[in-house]
C-alpha cells in the first residue's frame, strides 16, 4: 500500500545539499512534495590548513565529532584515540565506514547528554579534540576544561550563507504566495538565520503561514523572535523518523489544509 499521510502537504527543506536526501525521501515516501531551499553550504576545507592546524596540538586521549559533516571531513584526523559522537546520527556515520563508536549518548542528540555520560565524568588530564566546523557551540570544551581535560579544536569544515539568484528567490516566492508550502524544516538556528536573511520581507511574510518543524528549542526561541506568530512543532530528535513523526503529528493542521 502506497503511504499518503503527508498527501497534499508540501514541505520546505532547508538542509545542506548532502545532508537533505535522506529527508526529502522521506517526505516523498509519505505522500508529500519536498522543496529543496538549502539555507546552509558546508565547505570542507583543505587538507592542508588543517594539516597545519593539526600539528599544534597534542595527540588526543579521546576524539570527539560534533555531527555527521565532522566525520565526513574529519574521521582521518583521529587516530588510535577513543572516538566520541554527539547522537545517533554522527554514531551512524562513523560506523559506515568501519571505526567504532567508544561513546555515544545513550539518551539524546546534543552536547549535554554527551557530557553526562560517564566516560566524560572524570576526564582529568585527558587531552580531548573537538572536531567540527570553524564555529560552534563552546559548552562542551567549557564543560570539558573545568573537569580538567586539555581541550582543543579542529575545524576541518566551514558553514557558509548560501548564495542565491534572483531568479531563485522569485520561484521561492511564487511557491510561497500559492501556500504550496505547509510545512518548512530547520535543524540549526544558524539555518534560520541564514533563511530569514537571505529572503526579503515579502517571503518572510508568507513564511510564518507555515508550521516549523525543529528537533532543537534553540531554533523555536530565535524563530518566534525572527518570525512572531509562526506555529512551530518541536521534534523528539534530529533523526528523519523523528522529523516525520513530528510532521505526521502536525501536517492535518498545517496552515491552508482543512482537518
Amino acid at each position: 500500500m502506497v503511504d499518503t499521510s503527508l498527501a497534499g502537504l508540501g514541505v520546505l527543506v532547508t538542509r545542506p545539499r548532502r545532508q537533505a536526501d535522506e529527508l526529502v525521501a522521506a517526505i516523498q515516501a509519505h505522500g508529500g512534495t519536498a522543496i529543496r531551499f538549502p539555507a546552509l553550504v558546508i565547505e570542507e576545507r583543505t587538507t592542508a590548513a588543517i594539516r597545519e592546524d593539526l600539528a599544534a596540538l597534542d595527540d588526543p586521549d579521546i576524539v570527539i565529532f560534533v555531527s555527521p559533516n565532522a566525520v565526513h571531513c574529519g574521521l582521518q584526523y583521529a587516530g588510535d584515540a577513543l572516538i566520541a559522537a554527539i547522537g545517533p546520527s554522527t554514531a551512524a556515520a562513523i560506523e559506515a565506514v568501519g571505526r567504532s563508536v567508544d561513546i555515544v549518548s545513550a539518551s539524546g542528540y546534543n552536547s549535554e547528554h554527551l557530557l553526562a555520560e560517564p566516560a566524560f565524568k572524570e576526564v582529568g588530564g585527558k587531552t580531548v579534540r573537538i572536531i567540527r566546523g570553524q564555529a560552534g557551540r563552546k559548552l562542551l570544551a567549557d564543560t570539558l576544561r573545568s573537569r580538567g581535560a586539555n581541550v582543543s579544536f579542529l575545524a576541518v569544515y566551514e558553514r557558509m550563507m548560501p548564495e542565491y539568484s534572483d531568479g531563485d528567490i522569485a520561484a521561492l516566492e511564487a511557491v510561497l504566495q500559492e501556500e504550496a508550502v505547509d510545512i518548512t524544516t530547520i535543524m540549526s538556528a544558524e539555518s534560520l538565520r541564514n533563511l530569514v536573511a537571505i529572503l526579503p520581507q515579502s517571503c518572510r511574510d508568507h513564511l510564518v503561514e507555515t508550521r516549523l518543524v525543529t528537533p532543537a528549542e534553540r531554533v523555536i526561541k530565535e524563530a518566534l523572535d525572527l518570525l512572531p506568530g509562526i506555529p512551530t512543532t518541536l521534534a523528539q530528535g534530529p533523526q528523519v523518523d523523528d522529523m516525520i513523526r513530528a510532521m505526521l503529528e502536525h501536517g492535518s493542521n498545517a496552515p491552508g489544509k482543512a482537518s
